[in-house]
Formats: structure tokens, sequence, C-alpha cells
């Protein structure tokens, strides 16, 4: 018997997709639990609907997605930071303070797990950050760290 996942399942496939399972097993599991119903014609035409619906809303994001990466790469962001006498900084930058210093001088709010900083930051001077939005889409971001 051919079914549609509405959700995903272990060890069988993900949502929205067609697989052959056992009558047996689709009927006293999958879709009494409703995690698929039957691949009728009516509901292949409700599976097509809700893909196309899917690719609008990634269309959509991926515009949001590099619509932030141009505003971020426009210039290299300002992070201040207490030094000492010859320059080093107490303690080092994190990303807490780079999503901070994104949301003050970009307007955009980014987790912070979502940044990872390719160097230690422990002087002045300039550097990059990588920041990851999902969907295998990242970019790197300069930022510069200046004495407060």
């Amino acid at each position: 018997m051919e079914v549609i996942l509405i959700q995903d399942v272990d060890n069988l496939g993900a949502k929205n997709e067609v697989v052959r399972v056992r009558n047996g097993y689709a009927r006293n599991f999958l879709l009494p639990r409703q995690l698929a119903v039957e691949n009728s014609s009516s509901n292949k035409a409700q599976l097509e609907e809700r893909l196309k619906q899917v690719r609008k809303k990634e269309e959509k994001m991926m515009a949001e997605i590099n619509n932030v990466i141009a505003k971020l790469k426009e210039a290299p962001l300002k992070i201040g930071a207490k030094t000492g006498t010859s320059g080093k900084i107490f303690g080092s930058v994190t990303s807490l303070q780079i999503g901070r210093a994104i949301r003050e001088q970009r307007g955009y709010e980014i987790d912070r797990k979502k940044i990872s900083i390719v160097d230690d930051v422990k002087e002045l001077g300039n550097y990059k950050a990588t920041i990851e939005f999902g969907n295998g889409h990242s970019t790197e971001v300069d930022f510069e760290v200046v004495a407060e």
C-alpha cells in the first residue's frame, strides 16, 4: 500500500514523502496515529498544494536571508572592548557580543548559537565570524575590535 506521510516517521521517511508499506502497518499503525494518509488522487492534489506552499515559503525566506546577508556585508561591525596598555583586551570577544553588535548596528536579531568566531579574539584588530542561517546557508561577517 502506498501512503503519503504527514509527519516524519523514523526508519520510514520524511514529511510529504510517498512511501510503500505493508497493508497491516498502514492500517494498524500509520493511519490511526495520523502519521500518514492513503495515496489517493485527492490526497495527491493536497500534497502538491502543500509542496507548492512550502516552495513559496522557502523562496520568501531565501529572499530575506539574502537581504540580511547584504546588510551584514555593508561594513564591518565595531565591537568595543576594554584593553590594557599593550593593546590586549581583557577576556575575549564572544558570539554574544557579536550578536548584540548586529542587533544594535544593523537591526537584526541573530541567535548567538548561530555565530561562530573563526579566530581567538584577544587583541584589537579586524576579525571574521561565520553566521549559519540553516539549510546550508552561511556568511562571513567582518568585525573590528576597538578600544572603549
